[in-house]
């Protein structure tokens, strides 16, 4: 039989982890501790035959990159994206490469065969004459466990049923909320429940919880590295600019995404037209510094205020703390002019992200002066 749990309003005030149908928002419960949560993603494998890097003496090794394409030289396939790509470096006696990464949706070129040139975003890493895909083995995949789950009655149901079918919940997103109780990310998952069982877990009175095991073939992790990051922002959002300045490209990255989940979770007041901004420049030496650096000078520590271009075009109409026309003071401009006025296409084309930067800016109404 499945515990009726009572929901009060104290138990769930303290409920990290909300499992949640994408389809028509239905909770499916509740719960502080989720175990399986980070680990490794199951990642594509490439072996890039006649590997030449660029230049011939660099040595492409351990993490590549965030976004790593493979362009086909012939011009008529599509580039091919591996996001958090590493290499293993070369295969022992041969003359080839072994990159690892999370595979793009759509998947290599279909019987490509041919020159394959790789870049970071950033510049050339080097060529191949072709590359073939190895099939990782088989390997378990421990579950995502919701120790604690206060489960809602149709979750109730399903598990009293007992099969394939009501266990299968399908797609679902597991909503994540900081200490203060405040959005702070999600993930998306296939859900399967694979086993249930009651709880040990909490001691309030009158509540009955269970430990709902979650098939994890179906589900991707969040990445170790993520982790440290999640940690920081439980307690909140950071209470200074620059917290996130001593971060590799790869955690700057993670600690953008988690800007933009919270914003996208929360209410803006926007300021008034005419204010002046001061935008901190000494660290944006990659993409994401970038837009970390304008949302804090919009918007404060941890603030938001685009992720690409079409992003920043987007907060600059309004709802997302400022009003047109405004000032910005960019100091240190020059670091950025450095680092992002060659960035590439996913062809390898090379473009001006620092002006194009600008450009929007100044669409949007905002008067920019360069220190």
């Amino acid at each position: 039989m499945i515990p009726t749990v009572h929901e009060d309003r104290d138990h769930r005030g303290r409920a990290r982890y909300t499992l949640t149908d994408t389809e028509n928002g239905h909770v499916w419960g509740v719960c502080a501790e989720a175990h399986g949560l980070f680990g490794s993603p199951r990642r594509g494998t490439y072996e890039l035959f006649g590997w030449v890097p660029e230049p011939e003496d660099a040595e492409v090794r351990g993490w590549v990159g965030s976004r790593v394409w493979l362009v086909p030289e012939d011009g008529e396939s599509e580039p091919w994206l591996l996001e958090d790509a590493e290499s293993l470096g070369r295969h022992p006696g041969t003359d080839g490469l072994v990159l690892t990464g999370l595979d793009d949706y759509e998947g290599p070129p279909e019987g490509h065969r041919g020159v394959v040139r790789v870049h970071d975003e950033y510049r050339w890493l080097g060529s191949c004459r072709e590359f073939a895909r190895v099939l990782p083995p088989e390997r378990d995949a421990p579950p995502l466990v919701l120790r604690g789950l206060a489960p809602d009655e149709r979750l109730r149901q399903a598990l009293s049923k007992g099969t394939r079918r009501a266990l299968d919940l399908e797609q679902a997103a597991l909503e994540i909320r900081d200490d203060r109780g405040e959005p702070l990310t999600e993930t998306l998952l296939w859900t399967r429940v694979s086993a249930w069982r009651p709880s040990d877990y909490g001691t309030d009175p009158g509540t009955d919880l269970i430990d709902l095991e979650l098939d994890g073939k179906l589900f991707t992790p969040v990445p170790e590295y993520v982790r440290p990051l999640w940690e920081r922002w439980f307690s909140g959002p950071p209470d200074a600019t620059g917290t996130w300045a001593w971060l590799d490209t790869r955690r700057r990255g993670a600690w953008l995404d988690l800007v933009r989940d919270t914003a996208c979770r929360r209410a803006h007041r926007d300021r008034p037209s005419g204010h002046r901004y001061e935008l901190d420049g000494r660290h944006i030496t990659d993409v994401p510094a970038l837009y970390l650096a304008l949302g804090e000078a919009v918007n404060g520590p941890g603030g938001y205020f685009g992720g690409c271009p079409a992003a920043v075009d987007d907060c600059l109409r309004g709802t997302f703390g400022y009003t047109a026309p405004g000032a910005l003071l960019w100091r240190h401009a020059a670091t950025a002019r450095k680092h992002l006025s060659r960035i590439l296409t996913p062809d390898g084309r090379p473009y001006d992200l620092f002006t194009e930067t600008l450009d929007a800016l100044t669409r949007g109404g905002m008067h920019v002066t360069l220190r």
